[in-house]
């Protein structure tokens, strides 16, 4: 229940903070997602990973077929990856789910410290 509830918290208030903040933002809603909701460490980073994983895959999935795939072909080929622009949008979904992995993970650690 608690990994849904985070799943949803984190993947919601990262939209959120996304269209009126920095891209960086994703990490402060994981964090204070992952202090109010205690999970142990692993189970707060796979649920904010997977969270920003299929936000940010289908945030630049949609970007891309609605622009007919003309910047991720672009944005391919700079990276060297030809011109499979479904592994680009795979490697920004890693990207962004591991930034709320790692956040979210700091969050939890912050709750399990005594102090």
């Amino acid at each position: 229940m608690k990994f849904s509830v985070s799943f949803l918290l984190t993947a919601l208030l990262s939209f959120i903070a996304g269209l009126y903040f920095p891209w960086w933002s994703i990490a402060i809603a994981a964090f204070i997602v992952a202090v109010l909701v205690h999970q142990k460490a692993g189970m707060a980073f796979a649920s904010a990973f997977l969270a920003m994983l299929l936000l940010w895959s289908g945030l630049a999935g949609w970007i891309n077929f609605n622009n007919e795939n003309i910047l991720s072909l672009k944005i391919a080929e700079l990276l060297g990856i030809g011109n499979n622009t479904f592994l680009l949008v795979l490697i920004t979904g890693i990207i962004g789910g591991l930034v709320g992995g790692l956040a979210a993970m700091s969050g939890s650690f912050l709750r399990a410290r005594k102090v």
